[in-house]
C-alpha cells in the first residue's frame, strides 16, 4: 500500500506539470489567434477604405483634408508594428472614418449612393467583427490572467516565467458618453 502511494503521489505531480505547461502553452496559442483574428479585421477594413474613399472623392471635391487624413490613417495601420502602435494607429483610422462618415450626412446624393451605403454597410459589419475581436482577446487573457494568479496555476507560472498580459484598452474619447440632439 505505501509502494503505491510512493508511486501515485510523484506520478500526479509530474502530471501536474506536464497539464500546467499545456495549459500556459494552449493559452499563450489563443491569445495569439486571437490578435491575429484583430489583425485580419483590421487588414479587412483597411482593404476596404480605397474604394469608399474613391466613391466619395466625386462627391465630396473639397474635403480633401479628410480624405488626406484617412487614407494617411490607413497607410499607418497597414504598416504598423507591434500591439501598441496598431491600437494608436486604428483610434486615428476610426477618427478620420468618423468624419468621412460625418461629411457624408451634408451630401444627400452622396448618401444615397449604392456604392456608398454597401461600402458603409461592410465597414460597420467589419467594426463589429473587430469588436467582437478585441472581446474575445481579452477573454482570452483574462483566462490566462485567471490561471497565472490562481492557486496553484500562481506557481506554475513562477516556475514557467509567465507573468499576466495586458488587456486591450479603449481610448478615453471612446468612453465619453455620445450626445444626441434632435
Amino acid at each position: 500500500m505505501i509502494l503505491w502511494v510512493l508511486l501515485i503521489i510523484p506520478a500526479i505531480v509530474i502530471l501536474a506539470f506536464f497539464v500546467y505547461f499545456n495549459r500556459f502553452a494552449s493559452l499563450g496559442n489563443r491569445i495569439e489567434n486571437s490578435l491575429s483574428q484583430i489583425d485580419v479585421q483590421l487588414k479587412r477594413r483597411a482593404d476596404l477604405i480605397p474604394n469608399l474613399i474613391e466613391t466619395v472623392k466625386g462627391y465630396v471635391k473639397h474635403e480633401n483634408s479628410a480624405i488626406k487624413a484617412v487614407t494617411d490613417a490607413r497607410k499607418a495601420l497597414v504598416g504598423a508594428t507591434g500591439l501598441e502602435n496598431r491600437v494608436k494607429a486604428n483610434n486615428k483610422l476610426e477618427s478620420a472614418l468618423k468624419t468621412i462618415f460625418a461629411i457624408a450626412e451634408n451630401y444627400p446624393d452622396l448618401k444615397a449612393n449604392t456604392n456608398f451605403l454597401e461600402l458603409q454597410r461592410e465597414l460597420a459589419a467589419t467594426e463589429d467583427k473587430i469588436a467582437y475581436a478585441r472581446q474575445y482577446y481579452n477573454d482570452s487573457i483574462f483566462t490566462y490572467n485567471d490561471l497565472c494568479k490562481t492557486f496553484p496555476g500562481v506557481f506554475f507560472a513562477r516556475l514557467y516565467s509567465k507573468k499576466p498580459k495586458e488587456y486591450l484598452k479603449i481610448a478615453e474619447r471612446e468612453r465619453e458618453l455620445v450626445k444626441v440632439k434632435f
